[in-house]
């Protein structure tokens, strides 16, 4: 029963296929060593979290070490988090339009507080033309709908293990 609240609150079920390449997505990682601490974080007053969870579920099969924020964080409370759980990365979702000023915010108060090594990245309702902008802004690679949660996985394992 506690796996099935589990699995509701974090989207739902995923398909058998995507549940099988997460694991194949864990082995791969096992035998790569430790385990990559991903913060996945809901900045804003946006309410909308499935993809967020669905991300979230999909890293963690695949062998990541996945915190959840929950909804409504504040950079700072994301940043702390961050610093707090020693993470590796942080993935931003938002569906709200405030992805330009919440995105950089979290960037520039990682570098305050000394963790520019954390890999942020985003994803959500983003329009084509500022993903650029927040690239240029720190934002390492920005996922819209319909990416497969194999892509995030496979990026995010090759782009952190290439920064240790």
């Amino acid at each position: 029963m506690l796996r099935s609240r589990f699995a509701t609150a974090l989207g739902g079920p995923i398909s058998s296929a995507a549940r099988m390449e997460a694991q194949s997505q864990g082995e791969k990682m096992a035998l790569r060593g430790p385990k990559i601490r991903v913060v996945i974080a809901k900045p804003g007053l946006d309410g909308h979290d499935r993809g967020a969870k669905i991300v979230a579920r999909a890293l963690r099969d695949a062998g990541m070490e996945v915190i959840y924020t929950g909804l409504h964080q504040t950079p700072e409370q994301i940043v702390e988090t961050v610093i707090q759980e020693d993470a590796d990365a942080v993935g931003l979702s938002i569906h709200s339009g405030a992805h330009m000023t919440l995105f950089p915010r979290v960037v520039a108060l990682l570098n305050e507080r000394g963790a520019s090594d954390v890999l942020v990245f985003g994803g959500g309702i983003i329009p084509k033309e500022d993903i650029v902008i927040l690239k240029e802004a720190g934002i390492a690679e920005v996922f819209t709908p319909g990416t497969p949660t194999a892509d995030i996985i496979d990026w995010l394992t090759t782009t952190v293990g290439s920064a240790a």
